[in-house]
């Protein structure tokens, strides 16, 4: 059997067909059923003309649609494509021409957008409407009726050569298509999920008895990603390596995030792993836990095994308050659409320092100028993540050679970050060059004076760019949130920094606001914050 996610899932639905595989509030699929909706869509989008390595958008909220018509498109060989809900009119739509979109799978609620952008994307042979409340939108179909209408489609033997792709926005210019072989990818997630859960890794035709033995033992993986499936976190740690194992997805009904459903839903369907995106989503949980303990109604935690993130910096000082509520393993993975680099892995009896990692044997760092970093030298440079590397961003070949080099050999991925290589070998992350601040002859990584910041006890958020400076070249300078009755000022929170950092690190400019905006899957929206602060600096 070839390691593909559509082969495997077939060959799930065939051993587990009654346990559940996908659960959105009181919608609930087993794997039989979640099978055969997709293999009806899958029908449904190769009689509209979709065929081996076809491109199918996903404008879509979190929701069993999303996994349903995820396989449907990797049954025909196809590309799903993961499309920001956040898109307007003229993003929506370079998404569609940058990633040649054939169909498009859209929540009615965001069809208004669809509407306004169908004439202008002739190249889409299909729009398909899931239907949440939204108006219908006049030439698309309805989701449901078009798996009425349609028999299941035939299963074909795949390749693993078949690509997977995953659209990134990353800090800087417009999102880019990172491809990459899907053998090797779903490869790469057995390799690094059924250790963890203390399994063998199988051979892909093995997979199907362990799910099932582990169902028949009551030891079923039940993953709830907590961030957006359209973001690689969401989806790949989600709930990608859980349903390689047969486990149940269980997904929140909830449009952002809300702390205490998602506490709630853990209680209710046993969750063994929650996905979550680092401080910014671990401290509104640790709020509803302190809250519900407080009205006399603490939350039941005991199902759940691990807590797993990725993509944005997950502070010890959180991850101590959260095992003091119980006792997890926390996955921190360092890693990007591009490629994994590192983990650190925290138990009670093992906090680490924030930002520090154990390396994966195949990441190094490299100088500027091509030298490999040496462990202990307190010289900077680039994290390369080798491994299953990327084939490439969908046709960029200029970004593509950028970013995907080729050292001694070996072949690199160099999603842009920055780090040092302590003498005991671990990598201790400074930021993304791209965000470097460059102040008075000093390079400054905004996650390193956001997380001085955010030590404040009354601090909740901060995000921390570098505006022009005549003085200084660029300016050191921030936004921060405060804990509801808070009293102090920006001036406080500056002088607090300056015990922690060295001075020229410290914000010269800190503005106070209600709330540091982010994306949905709780990266930094810097674009935001640098108009704010120069917004405030013009005020």
């Amino acid at each position: 059997m070839e390691c593909h996610y559509a082969t495997i899932w077939e060959s799930l639905a065939d051993s587990i067909g009654d346990r559940e595989a996908v659960v959105c509030g009181d919608d609930r699929r087993t794997w039989s059923e979640y099978e055969d909706r997709s293999a009806r869509l899958a029908q449904a989008f190769a009689e509209a003309g979709l065929g081996e390595g076809s491109k199918l958008g996903l404008y879509l909220y979190n929701s069993n649609e999303y996994l349903e018509a995820q396989f449907a498109s990797m049954k025909g060989r196809g590309v799903p494509i993961n499309v920001n809900y956040r898109y307007l009119d003229d993003e929506l739509l370079y998404l569609l021409e940058n990633s040649d979109a054939e169909a498009l799978v859209f929540h009615s609620s965001l069809g208004d957008r669809v509407a306004r952008v169908m004439e202008r994307a002739p190249q889409v042979k299909l729009w398909v409407q899931v239907d949440d409340g939204g108006e219908k939108v006049p030439g698309a179909v309805d989701y449901e009726a078009l798996i009425a209408s349609h028999d299941p489609a035939a299963r074909v033997t795949r390749s693993a050569d078949d690509i997977y792709m995953l659209y990134t926005g990353g800090t800087t210019g417009m999102p880019k298509g990172v491809m990459y072989d899907i053998g090797g990818m779903c490869q790469m997630f057995l390799g690094l999920s059924y250790p963890i859960y203390g399994l063998a890794i199988p051979e892909p035709g093995e997979i199907a008895e362990v799910a099932r033995q582990r169902w028949d033992r009551g030891e079923p993986i039940r993953s709830l990603p907590g961030c957006p499936l359209m973001h690689g976190t969401g989806m790949w740690l989600g709930a990608l390596v859980a349903h390689l194992g047969g486990g149940l997805i269980t997904l929140l009904t909830h449009r952002s995030l809300d702390a205490d459903e998602l506490w709630q839903v853990v209680e209710r369907e046993k969750s063994t792993q929650v996905v979550i995106v680092g401080d910014a989503f671990a401290k509104p949980m640790l709020r509803a836990l302190d809250a519900a303990k407080a009205d006399g109604k603490p939350y039941d935690l005991s199902s759940v095994r691990f807590l797993i993130s990725s993509g944005v910096m997950w502070t010890s000082e959180v991850k101590k308050e959260l095992l003091d509520w119980h006792d997890f393993t926390m996955i921190d993975a360092m890693g990007s659409t591009e490629g994994s680099m590192g983990t650190q892995i925290t138990t009670r009896g093992n906090i680490g320092e924030t930002a520090k990692f154990a390396m994966n044997p195949t990441t190094k760092v490299f100088t500027e100028d091509g030298r490999e970093v040496q462990p202990g030298s307190g010289e900077a440079g680039m994290v390369a993540a080798g491994g299953t590397v990327p084939k490439g961003y969908f046709k960029d070949e200029a970004k593509s050679a950028t970013t995907f080099k080729t050292i001694d050999g070996v072949r690199y991925s160099f999603p842009g970050d920055w780090a040092l290589i302590e003498a005991d070998g671990s990598l201790t992350l400074l930021g993304r060059g791209s965000n470097c601040i460059n102040t008075a002859g000093e390079k400054v990584y905004p996650e390193e004076v956001e997380e001085a910041v955010k030590s404040h006890p009354d601090v909740v958020d901060c995000l921390v760019v570098g505006v022009e400076d005549e003085k200084f070249g660029q300016r050191v300078t921030g936004v921060a949130s405060l804990r509801p009755g808070s009293q102090i000022d920006a001036q406080a929170v500056r002088d607090f920094t300056r015990t922690k950092l060295a001075a020229f690190k410290a914000p010269k400019d800190l503005f106070i606001v209600d709330s540091v905006q982010r994306a949905p899957n709780g990266k930094a929206d810097y674009t935001w914050a640098r108009k704010t602060v120069e917004e405030a600096l013009q005020g």
